[in-house]
């Protein structure tokens, strides 16, 4: 079943798949178009976790009132990306000043699209609650900023 059957396209660009390291694990696997890039390790305290792209750490930590904020910091601490909102009907992702638009297209589904100029450019979609895999084509994004897309939706989708 492809984000076409869900109202939503593939673009054919670089493909984001996460799936549990086992069955009862709670760490996921990332690869980029099927080659192992990372492994998220969620935190069972904070609502964050790490992970580790091309040689560095990523801490990500959730906060905000509602829970739904997250934020990415390197290894020096540094933020990254800030994400608000994260699964509801809009939210946002700011990167270095730019800010990055996603929408929930159905109340009953938990896509996300990416929207630029009021266009639909990518997406992120649950594939399978039940193994806990994911997907996500977000072009024009930092790989960084991929990946914690795609683990911050999965801490909020691991939460409902």
């Amino acid at each position: 079943m492809g984000l076409a059957d869900h109202g939503v396209e593939w673009w054919g660009g670089i493909v984001l798949r996460a799936s549990r390291a086992g069955l009862l694990s709670t760490r996921y696997d990332i690869t980029r178009d099927d080659t192992p890039i990372c492994t998220w390790k969620p935190s069972a305290f904070i609502g964050g976790g790490t992970f580790e792209l091309g040689g560095h750490r990523y801490d990500v930590a959730r906060g905000g009132w509602t829970g739904r904020r997250y934020r990415l910091r390197d290894e020096s601490g540094r933020l990254v990306a800030l994400a608000d909102g994260v699964g509801r009907s809009t939210w946002t992702v700011e990167v270095g000043g730019d800010v990055y638009a996603f929408e929930r297209p159905s109340p009953w589904r938990r896509d996300q699209v990416l929207v630029r100029d009021g266009e639909p450019v990518g997406a992120v979609r649950r594939t399978s609650a039940w193994f806990g895999e994911a997907e996500a084509e977000l072009p024009g994004l930092p790989l960084t900023v991929q990946v914690f897309v795609l683990v911050s939706l999965l801490g909020v989708w691991d939460e409902d």
